[in-house]
């Protein structure tokens, strides 16, 4: 049979393909054609325009479409699709070791959705490396001023009644090199020391309703087993509150990077207190004074002191659509777009969250989306009619206890210029009229 004859069930089909396309093909232009005359003013679609010629990812079929897809023992864990390579962490030479043992990789925050970061963009800060512990070796020691000092396996731990919550976690250096004037035209590079993800694990307190806590005890040591033998100092009120030791993360383990098999989570506070690869909690009557409580972890303000011990995060804001790396280039003058963006409070909840178009002379509320819960993020969004001149754009958030995201100018009236730390001022992107944002600093 020559090849360029098909059989009679080759032509039917073929027939069949054309009698398809052709469908398709008189559906979307009579759907063209009734589209460009009925979109609302109101609508964030622009009008259709018809085409001389017909768009083939509609008129033909896809190529996925017509051949067998991946079958599903192909990957035992799933993994994103190739499309989506852009959405990743990153890393800086400016903020690491020369060979990235200590180290912090960047959450890609502009391409986040919803408030949960996949575990597998959740921002990494290590010390000493990324340990791998065995968890059949794993061991817990609580110790010092308690009635029955014990140790602890994992399994004897995942005893204890359970608890799930969600918060944040960001480093107190998130935003840090901006402290004298703008460092990255990157999102991600100026705040994705930063994740959020729903936690599962072990009320310190109940652990110690067991144990029986001393009355003079006012201080908690928490020390990982890491290279760094991170360890930090944490108020007992702190412990008695919310301290959680977690276990898992968005429902699977924790990740090595973030402690596997156990880390400690204080809601809402410094992510250096949150001691992942967690071996020791040891109670004492004052704080142990860690190297990274005096040499580091510490705010020089500019009387020469340096401000100790101050844990939790203060209200905060971000619009992370647009950005540097999420331009509105690609907008045209009357467009209709969704401006959006992250408020978090490691004092408590955010209460609502304002947005300028001018560089904080004029305020505008936005709308709070989706959960709204304590000590961690809430999304916000604003519908912007697009008009194609220049903007100095930032958000202001407020928390339930008060607080208010400071500018520039109150924040570094307090603190300085020499601080790393704990730096939550307002965050302003210039938008130019060609849609380009830029990462500036407005003062007055």
């Amino acid at each position: 049979m020559n090849k360029m004859t098909k059989t009679s069930q080759e032509l039917d089909t073929v027939s069949e393909m054309n009698m398809a396309q052709s469908s398709r093909r008189d559906f979307f232009k009579k759907a063209a054609v009734y589209s460009a005359s009925a979109v609302a003013a109101t609508s964030v679609l622009a009008p259709v325009k018809l085409h001389a010629e017909d768009d083939p990812a509609i008129v033909h079929e896809a190529p996925w479409g017509i051949k067998l897809g991946d079958p599903v023992t192909k990957n035992r864990y799933g993994v994103p699709s190739p499309y989506e390579h852009n959405n990743t962490r990153r890393t800086t030479s400016l903020l690491a070791s020369g060979d990235n043992y200590a180290s912090i990789s960047m959450c890609p925050i502009h391409e986040q959705e919803g408030i949960i970061t996949p575990n597998g963009l959740f921002f990494n800060r290590v010390h000493g490396g990324v340990a791998h512990v065995d968890p059949k070796a794993y061991r817990l020691m609580i110790h010092g001023l308690v009635e029955k000092p014990l140790v602890l396996t994992l399994d004897e731990l995942k005893r204890y009644p359970s608890v799930t919550r969600i918060h944040f976690v960001e480093c107190p250096a998130n935003g840090g090199p901006e402290w004298r004037g703008p460092q990255f035209n990157s999102i991600q590079f100026a705040k994705g020391m930063m994740s959020q993800a729903e936690w599962t694990g072990v009320m310190i307190k109940d652990i110690l309703a067991d144990l029986g806590l001393k009355p003079e005890a006012l201080w908690m040591l928490a020390e990982g087993s890491d290279n760094s033998e991170m360890g930090r100092t944490v108020p007992v009120e702190k412990v008695l509150d919310d301290a959680m030791i977690v276990y898992a993360q968005n429902g699977e383990a924790l990740r090595p990077e973030q402690g596997y098999p156990v880390r400690l989570m204080l809601p809402g506070w410094e992510g250096n207190l949150q001691v992942k690869w967690l071996k020791r909690l040891e109670f004492a009557k004052e704080p142990f004074y860690a190297k990274e409580e005096t040499a580091k972890y510490t705010v020089l303000t500019p009387s020469g002191k340096a401000i100790q011990h101050f844990y939790p995060l203060e209200v905060n804001s971000i619009i992370t659509s647009p950005c540097p790396e999420k331009p509105w280039t690609d907008l045209k003058k009357g467009d209709l777009v969704e401006i959006q963006g992250l408020a978090w409070s490691g004092q408590g909840t955010i209460k609502n969250v304002d947005i300028t178009f001018d560089g904080g002379d004029n305020w505008i509320e936005a709308s709070l989306k989706g959960l709204v819960l304590p000590k961690a993020w809430t999304r916000f969004s604003y519908m912007y009619r697009y008009e194609g001149k220049p903007l100095l754009l930032a958000s202001r958030a407020v928390d339930d206890s008060g607080h208010i995201q400071p500018t520039i100018d109150q924040e570094t009236a307090v603190v300085g210029v020499e601080a790393v730390y704990h730096r939550n001022s307002i965050c302003t992107w210039e938008v130019t009229d060609k849609g380009v944002v830029n990462n500036v600093h407005i003062r007055s």
